[in-house]
């Protein structure tokens, strides 16, 4: 159906009401009070403690957008809303509360400072920055974690079925979180160890994955010496970094690693596609978030060359996200 260039403006100027009521839904736990079997607002209201009329005016938009079925007062689960389940195996209710947290609502208000100034927002409202907030509240930790987790697991399968890491011995994952993906291919691949490198808190979190195949290494990759490995892993680390931090980044990695030694930075690339695309939006969360940004195909290689590594190619693993894949270089850069 076409549209009118003013209802264009109209649904983006007041469509913020979109993704909160997503946001809502996710937090009532809704879909998980909805199984298989229909059932009416009213009784979603009471089960989850909400309002029957809003609840079942929140749906209606909701359905207008394939999340849940609604005719007249029956609702019914689409396949996005099973997604919400908390059960669910690719689980995103932790995705949807994690946009819904007070940290991002509260930074994009103020989205105008990075406008004007190319620096995050979020010094602007939490002047301590996007990491410490979650770091000092415990439930948001607790949400985005799991919500990393959850996205990290949804992307997984697309990457072992994109790669074959089996010519590796050591993989070392840089920033990894607990280590869903380290450990996925460690599972996968028998002849390959793992090293997973994150920051001592996290590690302390990550205790219980390490194995006799999986070693656990606490730093900082501003300061300290990164392992020594045949592949390095960096899953959606980059995006979270201004062009001169992630070549410190990369460059870390590069004195870590021998000549020929492989990186493979795992990100959803920004497309040349004029239409809409996720990477453009996630572009602007991390602009107002933490002043970083997602990144073309071209402008990863460049970071990549100023670092000492060659890029060899992009491989489009159908689930969101693309490897890129590079060797370092004989000689480090000057």
């Amino acid at each position: 159906m076409q549209t009118t260039p003013a209802a264009t403006l109209i649904d983006i100027a007041g469509g913020y009401c979109l993704p909160r009521s997503l946001h809502v839904v996710a937090d009532l736990g809704v879909a998980d009070a909805l199984d298989e079997t229909p059932c009416s607002a009213t009784e979603l209201a009471a089960a989850v403690g909400a309002h029957s009329g809003a609840l079942s005016r929140v749906l209606r938009l909701l359905a207008a957008h394939g999340v849940f079925e609604v005719e007249g007062d029956t609702v019914r689960h689409s396949p996005a809303s099973r997604l919400l389940r908390t059960d669910h195996p690719q689980s995103m209710r932790a995705f949807a509360q994690m946009f819904g947290l007070p940290v991002f609502w509260a930074t994009f208000e103020a989205m105008g400072h990075s406008v004007r100034t190319g620096n995050p927002a979020t010094a602007e409202v939490f002047p301590d920055g996007f990491w410490a907030y979650l770091g000092e509240r415990p439930d948001a930790g607790r949400v985005f974690n799991a919500a990393m987790g959850g996205k990290a697991h949804g992307a997984i399968a697309g990457i072992l079925a994109a790669y074959d890491f089996s010519r590796f011995r050591t993989i070392g994952d840089i920033g990894g979180g607990n280590g869903h993906l380290l450990r996925a291919i460690v599972d996968a691949v028998p002849s390959a160890n793992g090293v997973l490198f994150e920051l001592p808190r996290v590690i302390d979190e990550a205790a219980g994955v390490a194995s006799e195949r999986l070693t656990l290494r606490a730093g900082d990759f501003f300061r300290d010496a990164l392992p020594s490995c045949d592949a390095y892993l960096l899953m959606e680390i980059i995006h979270d970094w201004g062009d001169e931090e992630s070549v410190a980044i990369l460059q870390a990695v590069r004195r870590a690693a021998s000549p020929g030694a492989t990186v493979l930075i795992i990100e959803a690339i920004v497309p040349d596609d004029p239409g809409p695309a996720w990477p453009k939006m996630l572009d602007i969360h991390m602009l107002t978030l933490l002043g970083g940004r997602q990144r073309t195909q071209p402008e990863y290689e460049a970071l990549l060359s100023r670092a000492g590594f060659r890029f060899r190619r992009e491989i489009d693993t159908g689930a969101g996200i693309s490897i890129l894949e590079a060797e370092a270089a004989p000689d480090l850069p000057e």
